[in-house]
């Protein structure tokens, strides 16, 4: 009798714990509460940073993993008299409906824009728009 024969084998299919459209809005509230700290670092003055995991060269010739800091890019931008603030997903700008941003007079008006977008997704007002970005992503 051989090993296997001693076993139960059967055929399964894994199922998912979590719906996807459950994991991308995580996803996205978790880059929007990330723009929330871009834009606290903004109003004092600084810039965001967060660690990034890359590779180097070390001085034997060998690749060895390090860690580095890099600076997350903004959401936001200062044009037309005033700011423009976007909702991304990755780096698919999504689509809001009339547009691709929301526009404020001042800066500190961007933190406004950036809860109106946490509250979308927990909503789920930005599902279709996030599905958009992705079947472009698939298309391409």
């Amino acid at each position: 009798m051989t090993q296997l024969a001693k076993l139960t084998v059967k055929t399964v299919k894994r199922a998912n714990a979590k719906d996807p459209t459950q994991q991308r809005r995580a996803k996205l509230i978790a880059a929007i509460e990330e723009q929330a700290k871009v834009f606290a670092a903004k109003l004092k003055g600084d810039v965001h940073q967060v660690r990034a995991k890359g590779w180097a060269t070390n001085e034997h010739g060998e690749k060895v993993a390090i860690e580095k800091m890099r600076q997350v890019r903004a959401w936001f931008f200062e044009q037309d008299g005033g700011w423009y603030v976007q909702c991304r997903y990755g780096s698919k700008v999504l689509d809001l409906g009339k547009g691709n941003a929301v526009f404020v007079k001042e800066l500190k008006d961007v933190e406004g824009a950036l809860e109106a977008f946490l509250v979308a997704t927990q909503q789920g007002e930005l599902d279709a728009a996030i599905e958009a970005a992705l079947s472009k992503r698939k298309a391409a």
